[in-house]
């Protein structure tokens, strides 16, 4: 290495740079012998796709490359050798296209290795990938040092032990390092590579910020933002005292531009009051005959207010059962039912409620979103799975009637924030209804809840309302930032469970 360094420069490749790019490389594949680029192959290349060839000059002299192509998906998932991907060093196959980037080549001189130069160029390839908006990076590095243990161990033993940092190999080790994972082992690879014997490791790096559909007018959105109701428990006459006071809130979040509406559980109570003389049984049971003109009227207003409508929870009887369950409203007409799945005892002895058996996920126009109803939030496998199945946004309406309650929903859902890469949001009712029986009392403070990494709030509290006073919360959340969190996170939650250990599935109800 060099003594003194007085600047480090990464550009495009320019056809100028060859003569110093063939010594490099030399140098670099000096076990190769032979395993330069011709001029002519750089004309070419610079021809097809100049945007893709990239060098590393230090005090202007070039030192180090990285070389790409643009290859169709399916060219990738084919098996292929170095020749065939080439197009037989004619470039044929370069695609503007398609949706991945191949690496074709990438050194650096040995003089200069350990100045982190080449981690310099896999970041200025994975921006490439990023600004044309393609699915991944893809290519085939080498194993150098495999035939030093080749009679001991099969490929496959030998990438696993580079894995767990037993073996360094100076190759895939730093690939591994800079995020890039292993898709399959090749046989005769690259012809004349005797230290890999013939073998090589293909090998992807996913751009998390690929969209299928770049610029179309419903492509997903990013930042998401949520309009939480932490809703006054009040006298109400009717069921259009309800829907007028709904109304009102609905109106101001969607002012706010907000993507999200949400109601707390069981926010429909006060119409309990005219059947207070009745048992708390009965009298919950009056009221599930208001869950479908809600579930009619919240789906009109998401339509006319253009936003999705979490309409916490209410009553409903099926079967003669009764359930605790809710409707996603969409701002397309359409709507789901969820129901909550674990039952309190408080539930259960005074209302003789049943759980639901369903365990879903919702698709909306801001992505996959989770709604589970305040005691479920306690019990974290259940949103486990809903994150396995790609959850974004925890949505949890919730009731309780003391802080001791409410203590448990808010930690609960800070875990399952930081366990799950998501956000978590929980809307709550205060105040009190003096009139109907088991519903006296009411604790609330709503709130969006964060992972815990740099990018988020160190308390991981996006935002929070004032506790027991009725109002909205306005909450922006960036979806990007949990793509980012799920790859290059301080910890990475969701990708470091041992499901060689363990595992947690649905059962079929």
């Amino acid at each position: 290495m060099q003594a003194k360094i007085n600047k480090v420069e990464l550009r495009n490749l320019q056809i100028e740079d060859y003569k110093e790019l063939k010594s490099s490389m030399m140098e670099a594949y000096s076990e190769m012998a032979g395993s330069y680029w011709h001029e002519h192959h750089i004309e070419k290349l610079l021809e097809v796709f100049p945007e893709g060839q990239l060098v590393i000059l230090v005090d202007d002299k070039v030192v180090g490359s990285a070389l790409s192509l643009i290859v169709p998906e399916d060219l990738v998932e084919k098996n292929h050798n170095y020749t065939k991907i080439t197009g037989n060093y004619t470039f044929s196959t370069h695609d503007p296209n398609g949706e991945v980037l191949y690496g074709i080549d990438v050194f650096i001189h040995p003089i200069y290795r350990g100045l982190r130069l080449g981690r310099r160029l896999y970041d200025a390839r994975k921006e490439i990938c990023e600004q044309l908006n393609l699915k991944a990076i893809v290519f085939a590095g080498r194993i150098p040092t495999y035939n030093q243990y080749a009679n001991e161990l099969t490929p496959k033993a030998y990438i696993d032990k580079v894995k767990l940092k037993e073996i360094h190999d100076p190759v895939l080790s730093f690939q591994l390092s800079n995020d890039f994972h292993v898709l399959r082992i090749m046989k005769n690879y690259l012809e004349g590579d005797t230290g890999s014997q013939d073998f090589a490791v293909l090998l992807e790096w996913n751009n998390i910020y690929y969209n299928e559909s770049p610029g179309a007018i419903n492509s997903g959105k990013t930042v998401i933002r949520l309009g939480l109701i932490q809703w006054q428990m009040r006298q109400l006459n009717n069921l259009e005292a309800l829907f007028e006071q709904a109304e009102f809130f609905i109106d101001v979040v969607s002012g706010y531009g907000s993507d999200f509406a949400v109601f707390p559980e069981l926010f429909v109570a006060p119409l309990m009051a005219d059947y207070n003389h009745m048992s708390e049984s009965a009298a919950i049971r009056e009221i599930a005959k208001f869950s479908e003109p809600i579930h009619k009227r919240f789906q009109e207003l998401a339509i006319s207010y253009n936003i999705n409508i979490i309409t916490g929870s209410m009553p409903m009887v099926e079967d003669g059962a009764l359930y605790n369950s809710g409707y996603l409203c969409k701002r397309d007409g359409t709507s789901e039912k969820y129901t909550k799945i674990h039952i309190t005892p408080n539930e259960v002895h005074h209302w003789g409620m049943t759980g639901g058996s369903e365990i879903q996920t919702f698709d909306t126009d801001c992505g996959k979103i989770g709604i589970v109803i305040c005691y479920d939030v306690e019990f974290p496998e259940l949103s486990r799975l809903l994150a396995d199945e790609g959850m974004n946004i925890l949505f949890v309406p919730f009731l309780t009637d003391t802080q001791n309650g409410y203590t448990r929903v808010k930690n609960c859902a800070q875990a399952r924030a930081i366990e799950n890469e998501c956000y978590v949001a929980i809307a709550g009712c205060v105040g009190n209804l003096p009139k109907v029986n088991n519903m006296d009392i009411q604790y609330a403070q709503t709130a969006v809840f964060t992972p815990s990494d740099f990018a988020f709030p160190s308390n991981g509290i996006k935002a929070e309302a004032t506790p027991n006073t009725e109002m909205t919360l306005i909450v922006d959340v960036d979806l990007d930032l949990l793509k980012e969190l799920h790859e290059h996170g301080t910890v990475r939650i969701l990708k470091d469970r041992r499901h060689d250990l363990y595992q947690i599935k649905k059962k079929k109800p």
